[in-house]
């Protein structure tokens, strides 16, 4: 399910340099907004991830990755063991940001603004577990799909295909 947002790219983030930045950053590129962790069973979605980036980042797809450790801390490295545990074992091209937390007060407020969003049975709220999904179109529409949706699903790939530049 599709969700206006007309503000999400104008909230800041820390990359994982530890300098600021805003989805606007990535000019009018198609996000897709993924909240990763390298210790989770779903990690192999890294994969998948990279491959969209390669397949579709000339067109304008950007992949985004933000780590988060808040699920039976399943990420709880420093930002050099995680950068380098993408690089060399998915091959991760896309920016992997600073480490957020996706839920509860302390929430990164990008986190706070993509939980609005509903996912295809029509529910909003907490982020459930890691490698949760966003497209974020350059409309401004957010299509949110829970972490056992695999990147490469055909209905995230459609949402993609549908918002590039033909």
């Amino acid at each position: 399910m599709a969700e206006e947002s007309t503000d999400l790219r104008s909230i800041p983030f820390e990359t994982a340099d530890g300098s600021t930045a805003t989805l606007a950053d990535y000019g009018s590129d198609v996000l897709l907004i993924v909240n990763v962790a390298s210790r989770c069973g779903l990690a192999p979605q890294y994969e998948q991830l990279e491959e969209l980036q390669r397949t579709y980042g000339d067109r304008g797809l950007q992949v985004v990755g933000f780590p988060c450790n808040q699920f039976m801390g399943q990420e709880p490295g420093s930002m050099e063991e995680i950068l380098e545990y993408c690089s060399t074992t998915w091959g991760v091209t896309f920016p992997v940001n600073a480490k957020v937390r996706v839920n509860g007060s302390h929430a990164a407020p990008l986190y706070k603004a993509l939980k609005r969003a509903k996912d295809a049975e029509g529910k909003r709220g907490p982020i459930l577990w890691n490698f949760e999904k966003f497209v974020l179109t350059p409309e401004g529409t957010v299509h949110r799909f829970r972490p056992p949706v695999k990147p490469d699903d055909p209905a995230i790939v459609r949402v993609i295909e549908d918002a590039l530049p033909r």
